[in-house]
């Protein structure tokens, strides 16, 4: 049986269906029950009369029914501008229990007082709740409107392994498993394997996946675990030509979202979601570092000299928005200490970037480094020998100029919706002292 959806009923006005969903709410009133049904669509008012004979069976297993519980409707969708609902109702003719449920451990629709934990470990429930639905159909419809551009524009989606024989390339630590008689380790993001994929001929490429980082990092931003999207393309000119592709790729993403969800995301979050204008502005790092000192007084810890912090990150959304009015900044010439071995240098520069939004970084991205023995010396320079040996045979027999980003989906849907974590926006957090449900 084709399920009928809450959105779909219009479409059945006059028409006796049959309809299924959660119990939403129950008003049990004098002469009248009403009982509101949710699917994954929106929600949907069942009206039963008491007086009338033929509903003594339906009011009785109504009147012992539980919220949450699902139930099987046949009835009658019919027009009543008094209901708030659609302006319509379905008059049931039977209802059968599917799946009655026990009570709930706390109030989903009422979240105030209850610990996050909590809501993690009935993480299940907690996504009943009205706004933390809509998020997993945000995060969904975000990345229709980005894949329908890449297909678009004749990108190849592919799906590369989680599980690696080396430690890969970052300085970030890596996950070991045990993989039968030898050790392996769960890949940090499949940055070698785009490029894999660009010595293959495949110019255009992309993979949603997850990404695993061992960072003991308990940040409203970071995760062990969590999804990303990843890019790479071949026959650039420049890391300009990434970034002008970024900047397409997230206006076809967000027009989406506005589209299918701005009216919702106002409603239930007070966020706009904001089309960003092209070109979006880009600093280098000294002359953004020289005006936020200038504007604000920021002084950039030395530790962290060549680079950007959290605090700078920050600094630089307002100073796009005042200057620029933009929500959106690209940062360039980081050091080459700070930056992958594979970015491509000019005159000892990294081709790179990083892209801020509403105050954290959303990207990082650059232009690859495609002549075998500039990426040797570069791999050496920062002692890397044995890990990266399988990658370096890539670039051995022709490789194409080349580029590519990542962008992290569960921190990109919390920056858009001014959640306060991701813990919020993954359908299941990972974190350092998390790993259920």
């Amino acid at each position: 049986m084709k399920k009928i959806y809450v959105e779909e009923l219009n479409d059945y006005i006059d028409k006796e269906i049959t309809f299924q969903g959660f119990v939403d709410t129950i008003r049990d009133k004098k002469w009248v029950q009403f009982v509101i049904l949710r699917d994954s669509s929106g929600k949907v008012q069942l009206t039963i009369e008491k007086s009338e004979e033929q509903n003594k069976e339906m009011v009785e297993l109504i009147s012992n029914l539980t919220r949450e519980s699902v139930i099987k409707v046949v009835g009658k969708v019919v027009k009543n501008e008094a209901v708030k609902l659609g302006g319509m109702e379905i008059i049931p003719s039977s209802i059968e229990v599917l799946s009655e449920a026990q009570e709930l451990p706390f109030d989903f629709n009422n979240l105030e007082g209850v610990n996050l934990d909590t809501r993690l470990d009935y993480r299940f429930l907690d996504i009943r709740n009205d706004k933390n639905f809509l998020i997993r159909l945000v995060e969904s419809k975000m990345l229709e409107g980005m894949r329908e551009y890449l297909y678009k524009n004749k990108y190849k989606e592919i799906h590369t392994p989680k599980l690696i024989g080396a430690a890969s390339e970052s300085g970030s630590e890596v996950f070991e498993v045990k993989y039968f008689d030898r050790k392996a380790y769960l890949a940090q993001s499949p940055q070698f394997y785009k490029q894999m994929a660009i010595a293959s001929g495949l110019d255009k490429v992309f993979e949603v996946a997850p990404a695993f980082r061992a960072e003991n990092s308990n940040t409203n931003r970071h995760a062990t675990e969590f999804t990303s999207l990843d890019i790479e393309f071949a026959y650039i000119d420049s890391y300009e030509d990434v970034m002008d592709m970024e900047e397409d790729l997230l206006i076809a993403g967000l027009t989406k979202v506005k589209e299918a969800y701005g009216k919702e995301i106002e409603e239930l979050f007070g966020k706009e979601v904001i089309i960003p204008k092209k070109p979006f502005p880009r600093m280098k790092l000294e002359d953004l570092l020289n005006a936020l000192n200038k504007e604000y007084g920021f002084e950039l810890p030395k530790e962290d000299v060549g680079d950007m912090n959290a605090e700078a990150e920050k600094l630089t959304y307002k100073y796009a928005m005042e200057h620029f009015n933009s929500e959106f900044m690209f940062i360039t010439d980081y050091a080459k200490t700070k930056r992958p071995f594979y970015h491509l240098r000019k005159n000892g520069i990294p081709q790179g970037y990083d892209l801020i939004w509403r105050g954290t970084e959303i990207t990082s991205g650059s232009q690859r480094e495609h002549r075998y023995n500039e990426l040797v010396s570069n791999a050496k320079e920062k002692g890397l020998g044995e890990d990266v040996k399988f990658y370096l045979e890539f670039f051995k027999y022709g490789m194409p100029p080349h580029g590519g980003f990542a962008i992290g989906v569960d921190r990109l849907t919390m920056l858009l919706l001014g959640v306060p974590s991701v813990k919020e926006t993954q359908f299941i957090f990972r974190g350092p002292n998390r790993l259920a449900p």
